[in-house]
């Protein structure tokens, strides 16, 4: 449990929270500065914590630290259009680069991610991969489970990239700059709001049926059932 709470705070400190400040600062009297610097701050506060207190990088805040600060600098220079679209692609893309990229060293990402020891008797686990046989079968499976992994980042990548395309329409010249802003930070809510739909269920499901097909295989190579790695 405590595992799940870190993984949301973490999320919503470096993403969520400086995303709602990005696009909502203008009805709080901020202003596209003023915000930008606001939304940084977060995963920016987080990220030096985390280093000072568990001396390792906070990923997830290097990933909203760049991501607010494109999207801030974008915001800014009131730009707009194929800016966002190629934006909002490069950041998932990046991340399946990375998941597939841990696929070929000793702790490929679907283990760190699923097998957490919070959730499965990790010791039954590997008493039952006795023979050299198992063991190859298991680390094959981490394998292949994290490359289909980085492919349903492609997937959101893909789907962001059109989705944008569609959100982030041409801006009128004749508008003033903070004009310009605000109808950016504007798109950059309805963004927002969409990718929750168009993006993240189809996501969820890729992981959901990834998920499911390793699981069982872990049973059928182990010999054990779900119930008897399922930490009670």
């Amino acid at each position: 449990m405590k595992s799940n709470e870190n993984s949301f705070s973490n999320i919503a400190i470096n993403i969520i929270i400086p995303v709602l400040i990005l696009n909502k600062g203008s009805r709080l009297g901020l202003n596209p500065t003023q915000s930008l610097l606001i939304a940084l701050a977060f995963p920016l506060t987080n990220g030096i914590y985390s280093l000072v207190k568990d001396k390792k990088m906070n990923y997830i805040s290097l990933l909203g630290l760049v991501n607010i600060l494109f999207s801030g600098i974008l915001t800014l220079l009131a730009l707009g259009g194929i800016w966002f679209a190629i934006k909002e692609a490069f950041f998932p893309l990046l991340i399946g680069t990375f998941v597939f990229a841990s696929s070929k060293t000793k702790k490929p990402f679907f283990e760190t991610l699923f097998l957490n020891e919070s959730v499965f008797n990790l010791v039954k686990l590997h008493q039952h991969l006795e023979t050299d046989e198992k063991q190859k079968a298991f680390r094959l499976l981490l394998i292949k489970s994290t490359q289909y992994l980085s492919l349903s980042f492609v997937l959101s990548a893909v789907l962001n990239f059109f989705l944008a395309l569609y959100i982030f329409t041409p801006i009128p010249e004749s508008l003033a700059t903070v004009e310009k802003q605000n109808l950016l930070n504007q798109q950059l809510s309805e963004m927002t709001l969409y990718s929750l739909v168009v993006i993240l269920i189809p996501t969820v499901v890729c992981v959901g049926i990834i998920m499911y097909a390793a699981f069982k295989k872990i049973t059928a190579i182990t010999g054990l059932k779900m119930d008897d790695l399922i930490v009670k």
